[in-house]
């Protein structure tokens, strides 16, 4: 997740403001893939093997949810190094992405867009799966997969794991037909290239947002589920107050019948992410994301942000409360 102005902290009876001033390192400008050689997409390897402290629920119990397969998207998507937006190593990150996609039966669409930005106008790449439904109506779903600009910083959280959690996702959803489409969305670029502002920040969002509200296909969005920092061992997911409160509600609730109401805390924080462009554009938007830097997350943003630090069972959770909840917009 990148860098934001404030953090707000709302408990009962209580309410905490506390500023906050972050900011990403210098961009350096010279990132390049850590390999010359890959290992073979996920779709061709066994999944991952078991975390003796982290097993994930066995996909019959979360609807099919793989966190192994998830996990193992991770572990790819570390392999490749820091992968900041322009840099050689995005290139294979984006190939890896398509080539994944499309083996699942995805309709893939992408936008390869530049941007302005402090260290110069970068190449971008939006990457957009769309599943038709039945009647008109989107259920959007959303991720970003680059990584801060920060030396030796390869993000298994902080965009490795929720990109996890959508290509498994769109694996089990691109073969299905619902009431509603579903578009699975995975931004380039949400994070600054320098200093966390409006206009560095959120690339990929703005871009597709904007885009959206161009051709009208904005207003045919129900809801936006985005995830952003998900795979951390001890997840507590607060509700984002700037999210819009019904889908905030209808996502606790999922998981709190799902059995994970220990996970998802009834308590607020405020986080700028990529929500933002949509919520600025009136399509309802939910961000879960865990942004506990004293607790869970203390590695945030900095080089040991990596693979230990993750857990297929986090993944598999966050999965299965997605799946549900996705479930249930299709009935509404």
């Amino acid at each position: 997740m990148s860098s934001f102005s404030r953090i707000i902290l709302l408990t009962t009876g209580l309410a905490c403001l506390i500023p906050t001033c972050l900011t990403g390192c210098k961009a350096t400008g010279n990132d390049s893939s850590r390999a010359t050689t890959q290992p073979p997409f996920v779709s061709a390897l066994a999944p991952a093997p078991p975390q003796s402290t982290d097993d994930p629920p066995a996909p019959e119990k979360t609807s099919g949810f793989d966190g192994r397969r998830a996990f193992a998207h991770v572990a790819k998507l570390v392999g490749f190094g820091p992968h900041p937006a322009g840099s050689p190593a995005i290139a294979q990150v984006q190939e890896y992405l398509l080539s994944e996609l499309r083996s699942y039966g995805c309709t893939v669409e992408t936008d390869a867009f530049s941007s302005d930005t402090p260290a110069g106008r970068l190449p971008m790449k939006n990457i957009l799966v769309k599943i038709p439904g039945e009647q008109p109506g989107v259920t959007l779903l959303g991720t970003h997969y680059d990584t801060k600009k920060l030396d030796n910083f390869v993000g298994a959280d902080d965009g490795g794991s929720s990109t996890g959690v959508m290509l498994e996702l769109a694996r089990l959803l691109c073969n299905q037909r619902g009431r509603y489409a579903v578009w699975i969305a995975f931004f380039d670029a949400e994070e600054a290239v320098k200093d966390w502002s409006e206009t560095d920040s959120r690339y990929g969002s703005r871009q597709m947002a904007a885009r959206l509200a161009i051709s009208g296909d904005i207003s045919k969005i129900r809801a936006f589920l985005l995830a952003d920092i998900v795979g951390t061992r001890t997840p507590h997911f607060k509700r984002e107050s700037s999210s819009t409160k019904w889908l905030v509600d209808l996502i606790w609730k999922t998981a709190r019948n799902l059995g994970y109401a220990n996970i998802f805390a009834d308590e607020s924080v405020e986080i700028d992410d990529d929500h933002d462009p949509f919520l600025k554009r009136n399509v309802p938007s939910a961000d879960v994301i865990d942004l506990d830097r004293d607790h869970d997350v203390p590695y945030w943003h900095t080089p040991q942000d990596t693979l230990d630090k993750i857990s297929a069972r986090s993944l598999a959770i966050v999965g299965h409360v997605f799946l549900e909840t996705v479930k249930q917009l299709q009935t509404k």
